[in-house]
């Protein structure tokens, strides 16, 4: 269990790093990118082992990944500027 811990914070760290590498402009500091995907790697490693119960690293470590992006995917701001037109118009 404790591995599992670990390495789903290493993955959710490394996810998060990379977002906030390569998507500077669309995501909020840094100092609140990489505990949020940390956080949701932690969170998918603890649903991931309580739903298998033993599963394996592997299916772990998988949930924790698709939970540390669902949870950076949240942070998102659209790209461009969002047209509005008005209601009166």
């Amino acid at each position: 269990m404790l591995l599992e811990a670990f390495s789903a914070a290493i993955l959710g760290f490394a996810l998060a790093w990379a977002a906030a590498h390569r998507l500077p402009h669309r995501l909020p500091a840094r100092l609140l990118v990489l505990p949020t995907g940390v956080a949701g790697a932690l969170f998918g490693a603890f649903v991931t082992h309580t739903a298998l119960s033993a599963g394996g690293l592997v299916a772990v470590l998988l949930g924790s990944a698709t939970f540390s992006a669902a949870s950076l995917s949240l942070l998102l701001r659209p790209a461009g500027r969002i047209r509005r037109s008005s209601a009166t118009a």
